[in-house]
C-alpha cells in the first residue's frame, strides 16, 4: 500500500461553481517533493490540511474533519472504464491518490500511517456536488457517482507530518465496528434508515454525520411515542 501522488490545487475562477467568489481549488495536480500536512482548524475557517492546497468554499469543504481527501487509483481506473476517458491522479479533486488501499471500504476511525510520521484518521465520505460535476463535465455526474458508492474518504490529521509520492501507507488501527465509508455515504445520501448504524463509530464519526444520525433517531423515537 502506498501513495501514488500527493495532489494540490490553486484557486481558479470557473462558471460551474456556487462557491463564494466563483472560484474553486478542485483541479488538483500531483506535487513534486515533500508536502507538509497539518490540522487546518475548524470547518468554516480552516481549509486544506496540505500546505499549498487551496480550499475556496469553506462552507462545505476543509476543516479538521475534512483535512485530507483520499481516493483509490483502482477506483479511478474503474471510472476510466465506465466513462471511456483518462483520469489522471488528482482527477477527482483528491489530495492523496493511493494504490492497494481499500479507501471506500475503510472503517470510520481507521488510522493510516503515511510516510514516516503522518497519522490520519478516517472520518467520512465525500459527497458529490455541482462543482465536482462541472469539473468533470459529465452530465448527471452527481447521480452516477452516488449510485456507484465509491466515494473516497475524508481524513483528519492526528499527528502532522511530511509526505510525498511513493510513501508507504500502513493501516495501524482498525476499530471494533462495521461502519465503513461506503455505509456512511449510503446513510447520508440515499438510505437514511442506515443513519442509526453510524453511531457505532463513536467520536471518530464526522460531527455532521453524527448530528444527522442523532436527529434521525430522535425523530423516529418521537414518531413511535
Amino acid at each position: 500500500m502506498k501513495l501514488l501522488s500527493v495532489n494540490a490545487g490553486r484557486a481558479k475562477a470557473v462558471d460551474y461553481t456556487d462557491s463564494p467568489g466563483g472560484r474553486t481549488g478542485i483541479d488538483k495536480q500531483p506535487t513534486e517533493g515533500p508536502v507538509r500536512v497539518t490540522a487546518p482548524g475548524p470547518k468554516g475557517t480552516g481549509g486544506s490540511g496540505l500546505a499549498g492546497d487551496t480550499v475556496c468554499d469553506l462552507r462545505h469543504h476543509g476543516g479538521n474533519d475534512q483535512a485530507v481527501y483520499a481516493f483509490a487509483r483502482e477506483d479511478l481506473d474503474e471510472w476510466e472504464r465506465r466513462l471511456g476517458r483518462t483520469l489522471a491522479n488528482g482527477g477527482f479533486g483528491e489530495n492523496l491518490t493511493t494504490s492497494g488501499v481499500e479507501v471506500s471500504g475503510a472503517l470510520i476511525g481507521e488510522r493510516w500511517r503515511v510516510g514516516p510520521d503522518l497519522l490520519l484518521e478516517v472520518t467520512a465520505s465525500r459527497i458529490p456536488c455541482r462543482t465536482f460535476q462541472g469539473h468533470l463535465g459529465e452530465r448527471g455526474w452527481v447521480r452516477r457517482f452516488t449510485q456507484a458508492v465509491l466515494p473516497g474518504a475524508y481524513l483528519r490529521v492526528v499527528e502532522p507530518g511530511t509526505i510525498q509520492a511513493g510513501d508507504p501507507v500502513e493501516i495501524v488501527h482498525r476499530p471494533d465496528h462495521t461502519v465503513t465509508v461506503s455505509l456512511q455515504f449510503r446513510a447520508v445520501t440515499t438510505e437514511r434508515t442506515l443513519l442509526p448504524d453510524l453511531l457505532a463509530a463513536g467520536d471518530a464519526l464526522h460531527p455532521e454525520s453524527r448530528e444527522k444520525a442523532l436527529k434521525f433517531v430522535k425523530q423516529r423515537q418521537a414518531q413511535g411515542s
